[in-house]
């Protein structure tokens, strides 16, 4: 397994919107689109100081050649589209990957 992961941050004004696109539009498109090995998607959202909102997408892909048939032979550069362009403040220009090499998922009751 291979998870993709980037960074992306908007004013406190535009998060809950970039959130919705992700929700509603973005990670949908992406799990409707002709993605095999595309797994799913995980995002993280955080307060980053009191001018910005950080948002940390991760996708996850079952190898290296799965995230290349999504994101192309460029793989590393961003997937950014224009409707998320227009409410993010800055992003990262490239995506980084990393083999998982070990998962674990823990009962909530402690069982």
């Amino acid at each position: 397994m291979i998870d993709r992961i980037w960074h992306g941050w908007t004013t406190p004004a535009n998060a809950d919107e970039y959130e919705r696109l992700l929700r509603e539009e973005i990670l949908p498109d992406f799990a409707d689109a002709d993605n095999e090995g595309y797994r799913g998607a995980r995002v993280l959202r955080r307060d980053a100081d009191g001018d910005e909102v950080e948002f940390v997408t991760i996708l996850r892909f079952d190898s290296l050649e799965s995230v290349k048939s999504f994101a192309g032979e460029e793989y590393r550069d961003a997937h950014v589209p224009d409707a998320a362009r227009e409410v993010l403040k800055r992003y990262d220009d490239r995506a980084r990957h990393y083999e998982v090499r070990e998962e674990r998922e823990y009962p909530a009751d402690g069982s």
